[in-house]
């Protein structure tokens, strides 16, 4: 997979985190001097991942199909995961010494179940990097390279790659005309107009949007879970209030059959074969829900049903502090999708999350650290 160092090369990459330390790994392998920059611990965005199992991937091997779980990106990065694919992410981690298994919803996790395992695991494998613990203020480009300026000193590289991820730090390109385009929070819970207090807490299966369907976490804030986190990202530049239908119970086709069976059951107690107790009671708010079904006549059915299955939330923001991906960042019309390398300055490589490319929940993010890591190690390489 790798070859020879082609040159004397120096390269200094700023931001520990999953891209910028595997980044590392290539380039060492690579035989190319390394120094990575970050304010704070290396990898410490890791941990959290995949509910503090880390999520690395997801088991899809057609790089067309995996990039189109990426609502920003996906064409970008044909040429990517054409590069470095799902296959490549397995076999990076067995030689890094990380096992790992698919769960039956395709997401790949280490053997371990264990994020903090695959963070020692990162790290043992390029301790032969300088780690320097500073804060990146500036970067300015030379004839013969840059210079990168910390809160305590100042660097010297002939190759940067930019790994700060999505949150902060965009100064440092902008200074230098790449062009950003402001990130907003994606894979994040909803504040709503609706008070869900009363169901807080509170799970549903398999609820429907449009054509999406998987589960949704009613909070004290609002909305959350896979299917919200998988609307937010669809939605990140959507301006706020809109509304959002939900389909609460998809299998319960048949309302009036349902009615006709029971005629003497309450209809509180039809609806719980299909939603639990709390979500049926919040539902039924505005209704006598003791009423017998026999003296529900077909309005009453159909606004009871119209509630169910067009379930309407008004979102008016997002839960702030919660977000772990962002989408927006560097506009991806200014880089290489082969190289990874910044079309306006030589030798200068964006990767990861700080581009505009962001997946949905499933090991699509962490891929898109992995394959551009690797893409970007080979653009320096040759460069």
């Amino acid at each position: 997979m790798l070859s020879s160092n082609k040159g004397q090369k120096s390269v200094g990459i700023i931001g520990a985190g999953a891209s910028g330390c595997i980044c590392a790994y290539f380039l060492l392998k690579f035989g190319i001097d390394v120094t990575l920059f970050d304010k704070a611990n290396p990898l410490r965005t890791l941990l959290p991942t995949g509910g503090g199992r880390c999520n690395l991937a997801h088991a899809e091997f057609d790089f067309r199909d995996l990039a189109r779980n990426y609502p920003r990106g996906e064409k970008f990065l044909y040429s990517v995961f054409s590069q470095f694919s799902t296959s490549d992410t397995i076999e990076l981690f067995d030689e890094l010494g990380v096992k790992t298994y698919v769960q039956e919803n395709g997401r790949i996790f280490p053997k371990s179940n264990s994020s903090k395992d695959v963070k020692n695991k990162i790290l043992n494998n390029i301790t032969s990097a300088n780690f320097i613990t500073e804060k990146v203020c500036s970067l300015e480009k030379l004839n013969n390279g840059f210079k990168v300026i910390t809160n305590k000193s100042e660097y010297y590289f002939t190759h940067i790659v930019i790994a700060i991820g999505g949150h902060s730090g965009y100064s440092i390109l902008e200074n230098l005309g790449i062009n950003i385009i402001s990130p907003k929070p994606s894979l994040v819970g909803f504040r709503t107009k609706e008070d869900f207090g009363s169901i807080s807490g509170s799970v549903l299966k398999n609820v429907k949007h449009t054509n999406i369907v998987d589960d949704i976490l009613f909070t004290h804030f609002g909305v959350s879970g896979p299917l919200i986190y998988t609307l937010s990202s669809l939605n990140a530049f959507k301006t706020f209030p809109y509304k959002i239908s939900i389909d609460l119970a998809p299998d319960f086709i048949d309302f009036q059959d349902e009615l006709n069976k029971n005629p003497h059951k309450e209809i509180k107690n039809i609806l719980a074969k299909y939603l639990p107790h709390k979500i049926v009671s919040f539902i039924l708010k505005d209704f006598d829900e003791s009423i017998k079904a026999h003296k529900i006549n077909g309005n009453l059915r159909d606004l009871i049903s119209n509630k169910i299955h067009n379930f309407e939330i008004e979102i008016v923001g997002v839960n702030v502090g919660e977000e772990t991906v962002t989408a927006g960042g560097v506009d991806l019309n200014e880089i290489n999708s082969k190289t990874m390398e910044t079309k306006r300055i030589s030798n200068l490589f964006c990767i990861g999350e700080v581009l505009n490319i962001d997946g949905f929940c499933g090991g699509f993010n962490l891929q898109n650290a992995w394959s551009t890591a690797y893409v970007a190690s080979l653009g320096i390489n040759e460069s």
